[in-house]
């Protein structure tokens, strides 16, 4: 049952609530054509419900802005201007709430959080640079600084995720 229904001009969906007596301990979200349905227990308050929603609403703006940029063609793109190496795989998380990307270099994984998806792409490409150069050098010293270096944009970058993470994130490692 429909208990509201919700719009903004900066979303690209309208937000559904949904009171469901089935759900009892947690919400969920489902985006269903131009329709973000979020599902809430019927019991939950009027400010758990709007917490429920901004909470997927955020996820779900995140998971279209990461739609727009293909990891894996900048990737390569900075591999080419660059020479860092590639990661085997390379993908969007939505759970790396402290971090903006991480490496693990035995797999030859990159992971970037999705809470940059929509950072300008200097900034993501600076992101990727960092878990690159993770690749070559596990720690952050002298090497990995200077694979890092490469990037021009990288001091600038620095700033702006220094500065993001100020406002609702974590700080960068």
């Amino acid at each position: 049952m429909t208990d509201s229904l919700l719009t903004g001009d900066e979303l690209p969906f309208r937000v559904e609530v949904i009171r469901s007596k089935r759900r009892t301990k947690s919400y969920a979200g489902r985006l269903v054509g131009g329709v973000l349905r979020v599902t809430v227990p019927s019991w939950m308050s009027g400010a758990d419900e709007r917490r429920a929603v901004a909470e997927m609403t955020a996820r779900f703006r995140r998971k279209l802005s990461a739609e727009r940029v293909d990891l894996r063609a900048r990737m390569r793109h900075l591999h080419r201007t660059y020479g860092l190496p590639e990661a085997e795989q390379i993908r969007w998380s939505d759970d790396m709430p402290g971090r903006w990307g991480s490496c693990t270099p035995a797999t030859s994984t990159i992971r970037v959080s999705s809470r940059i998806a929509a950072f300008p792409t200097w900034a993501v490409d600076y992101v990727l640079v960092h878990e690159m150069a993770h690749l070559l050098h596990a720690g952050h010293g002298p090497e990995f600084r200077a694979a890092v270096g490469v990037y021009p944009k990288a001091e600038r970058a620095i700033g702006y995720l220094i500065a993001k993470s100020g406002e609702d994130d974590d700080p960068v490692d």
